[in-house]
């Protein structure tokens, strides 16, 4: 099938936007509202594949009355027979709508000596697109694992979110006991249940997956949606994988100054996939969820990415157990908490008729005998209070780190946040050049400019013990200082000139300090 590119879709419906008004963006404003999309025409049906399929994509979900076809020559039906075809359908008001390399002189003259003839029927001929050259935008194929590939390993890792020491050995040992059974094929029924009884939802309730990416993937391709909106910055893999599937993809981009907090208000009405991370990767912003809830309407499909959610104490603003949110599909991962990146595991918690269809997206048994064992541990009553507890531990050495950071504001250094998850997003000045600096003293941080709405001047860096944090302030602040980390034990990356307070805080006596002693 011939598919429209997504920048070419997305230009057509601002022309249709712009030629109708401010009015004219709701399902219900368009409903009076018949679409005439005109191509230049071939002899070659195969040529003409790609009108009759942006036609199609342009109509579903939109409103409109309806999107017809038609060709300026050398192919049928021709521009006033498309007008009639529209009219004959009961249209009192078109809007004539040129695709991409359309000759619009010969198509207005047509329009317009139709439209002379029928004065009963309002038509108006939108200009042909301006679709923009494409330019190299940020890698939504980037992700952590990339900065510990080859040499990696001889870094200490602040890249990949993956609590470290993971997985722990009893759940080694169950997985390990799963292998027994491997000539069997994978029976995903009781981990299926063992999740649903977790969040207090049927079993048609869950799908489990080969981790939350292969969730987003089935979302791109099962859910028939016209406009797909990702707020940013966010995971980028839900974006890719809806280009993929040849959806025109729109950008909700959420702002350093307001902290990189949500504002429902931002995101277009007539989106009707609306995809954020809570809490989010890379800013570690936890969203409240009466916030989300505001996002949910019917005929909108709202996906919550929770892939972190386990590491944030008490879970608190998790949608998962909840079915009183219309089109909530809320995503999970076991492989960041349990260190489970190579099983792949997750799961979907939405309606039974979205599961329904993602799991016919599927292929047969995608999730393996040994994945399915590690779900059911996970969520086991053993599971969930290991989970809590390493929340709890992730908070405490999240709320160091973020101290130490503090400490090097001298150099320009800011944390986002307040920060909720196992990483905290770091503006750094120049952070190309200090991220290469730091592989050559011993560290890895994320990469912020491949995250849709960042620059070059952000990183991202997971939260691991206190030993470890301490280690990397002093790195960053001999980097950024421009003198070897090996050589400032004399003086804490918290350490200021005679005469200037500590960008620490002062502490009354006996108090230990938020950077550390």
């Amino acid at each position: 099938m011939h598919t429209p590119p997504p920048a070419l879709l997305a230009a057509l419906r601002q022309r249709l936007d712009d030629v109708l008004g401010g009015g004219a963006r709701t399902p219900r404003d368009r409903a009076d509202v018949t679409v005439l999309l005109v191509g230049p025409g071939s002899a070659d049906s195969a040529a003409n594949a790609e009108l009759g399929a942006a036609a199609r994509m342009l109509w579903e979900g939109s409103g409109y009355a309806g999107v017809e076809p038609a060709y300026v020559s050398g192919a049928a039906p021709d521009v006033p027979a498309g007008l009639e075809r529209c009219a004959a359908l009961g249209a009192r008001r078109i809007v004539v709508l040129p695709y991409e390399g359309v000759a619009s002189e010969r198509l207005w003259a047509q329009a317009e000596g139709w439209a002379a003839a029928r004065p009963e029927v309002a038509v108006r001929c939108a200009p042909v697109p301006d679709v923009p050259d494409p330019v190299e935008g940020p890698d939504l194929r980037h992700h952590g694992d990339a900065e510990v590939r080859d040499d990696g390993e001889k870094l200490t890792d602040l890249a990949v979110n993956v609590r470290t020491g993971t997985p722990p050995s009893w759940l080694r040992e169950e997985i390990a006991g799963s292998l027994e059974g491997l000539a069997a094929y994978p029976d995903g029924r009781a981990a299926r249940a063992a999740v649903a009884a977790h969040h207090g939802v049927p079993a048609e309730r869950v799908l489990l997956t080969a981790g939350a990416a292969e969730a987003f993937v089935l979302l791109a391709r099962a859910l028939r949606v016209r406009r797909p909106v990702v707020v940013h910055p966010q995971f980028t893999e839900p974006e890719a994988a809806l280009e993929d599937a040849g959806h025109a993809v729109g950008r909700v981009l959420l702002r350093e100054e307001d902290g990189f907090r949500l504002d429902p208000r931002l995101v277009p009405y007539d989106a009707d996939l609306v995809v954020v991370g809570n809490p989010t990767n890379p800013t570690s912003v936890l969203h409240p969820a009466d916030q989300l809830r505001r996002l949910a309407r019917p005929g909108r499909f709202l996906v919550v990415d929770e892939a972190f959610m386990d590491a944030v104490p008490g879970e608190r603003e998790s949608l998962a157990g909840r079915t009183d949110v219309p089109g909530l599909v809320v995503l999970r991962s076991l492989t960041k908490t349990w260190g489970l990146a190579g099983l792949r595991v997750g799961y979907v918690v939405a309606e039974p008729e979205v599961v329904a269809a993602l799991e016919r997206a599927q292929p047969l048994w995608p999730v393996s005998s040994p994945a399915l064992v590690a779900a059911r541990a996970c969520v086991s009553a053993r599971g969930v209070a290991e989970a809590a507890d390493a929340a709890a531990v992730v908070a405490a050495d999240r709320e160091h780190l973020v101290g130490l950071l503090h400490g090097l504001r001298r150099f320009g250094v800011s944390v986002a946040g307040p920060a909720e998850g196992p990483f905290v997003l770091v503006r750094v000045p120049d952070a190309g050049v200090v991220r290469e600096r730091l592989r050559g003293v011993g560290f890895a941080v994320r990469r912020g400019d491949t995250f849709p709405g960042l620059g070059r001047d952000w990183v991202r860096v997971a939260v691991r013990g206190r030993e470890t944090s301490e280690r990397f302030a002093a790195a960053l602040a001999g980097v950024l200082g421009g003198t070897p980390s090996g050589h400032r034990d004399h003086s804490s990356p918290c350490e200021r000139p005679a005469g200037q307070s500590s960008p620490c805080g002062e502490r009354p006596a006996g108090q230990s300090s938020p950077c550390g002693d």
